[in-house]
């Protein structure tokens, strides 16, 4: 195996560099005044914030908040678009019944249906988790509808001439071959997740991360919103790496198209 290969499987491995490379830049940028603490705090700064804020307490209550938020809106939006999806994707009327619906909704910003909430359910969680169920919910009925419609129409018929009834072709067949894609779709609901978490928690928290950017920001304490920004980063690194593994230990036998 050539030096170069090596090189390029080390660095395939090694993700952390190109993070590890960011902060040293920011570091050095901070100390030698290129970037103002005023505009951007030092990571050093960051990381002393970040530890008095967990040994207080103060970061790991409000963190638990944030994570109770988008659990709960996750679930329904996924919940959600996997029934969608299913019905949209085994059944010509339900596709003809749920997917201009859907079609529609997509065309509407998530975060559009801001106002819209706090005059439905007022000020206090509901709103948040809402927004976050409407915003996750189309990526997974998307991808789990397509992934449905793209199974290939001989692996089911073969299904069928082997004697299997339509609920044993869903089964077994169906719902196997759209499983990638709906695993896509659930990468992309996180992510949304995390995103849309951002904007709901500015709605009049009184806990959770967005609280401590809103405290942060008017004691104009920049290290503080940098802690909960590289939260919010973390959680949907976090999430987004489960998903990547779950998908290499379900999907161990398909051949990999990456060179070493």
């Amino acid at each position: 195996m050539t030096r170069a290969a090596n090189l390029g499987r080390y660095l395939a491995r090694a993700r952390w560099v190109s993070p590890v490379a960011l902060l040293l830049a920011w570091e050095a940028g901070s100390r030698l005044d290129i970037v103002p603490q005023r505009i951007l705090a030092a990571p050093s700064v960051v990381v002393g914030t970040l530890f008095e804020l967990t040994v207080s307490g103060e970061l790991p209550a409000n963190l638990l908040v944030s994570f109770g938020r988008v659990a709960f809106g996750l679930s329904i939006g996924v919940s959600l678009g996997i029934v969608l999806g299913l019905v949209a994707g085994l059944w010509r009327t339900g596709e003809a019944t749920v997917d201009p619906l859907m079609q529609i909704k997509r065309m509407i910003p998530s975060l559009a249906l801001t106002p819209l909430f706090i005059v439905w359910f007022g000020i206090g969680e509901t709103p948040k988790i809402a927004l976050i169920a409407s915003a996750t919910v189309f990526p997974v009925y998307l991808n789990l509808y397509t992934g449905i419609r793209n199974v290939d129409a001989r692996l089911v018929e073969a299904a069928r001439t082997l004697g299997l009834n339509r609920a044993a072709q869903i089964w077994h067949v169906i719902l196997p071959g759209a499983l990638p894609s709906f695993l896509v779709g659930l990468r992309y609901a996180l992510a949304t997740s995390i995103l849309v978490l951002i904007v709901a928690e500015q709605i009049n928290a009184s806990a959770g991360l967005g609280y401590l950017v809103n405290y942060a920001r008017d004691f104009m304490r920049i290290d503080i919103i940098v802690v909960c920004l590289m939260v919010y980063a973390v959680l949907g690194l976090a999430a987004d790496g489960l998903l990547r593994m779950i998908e290499r230990r379900a999907f161990a036998w398909r051949p990999s198209i990456l060179e070493n």
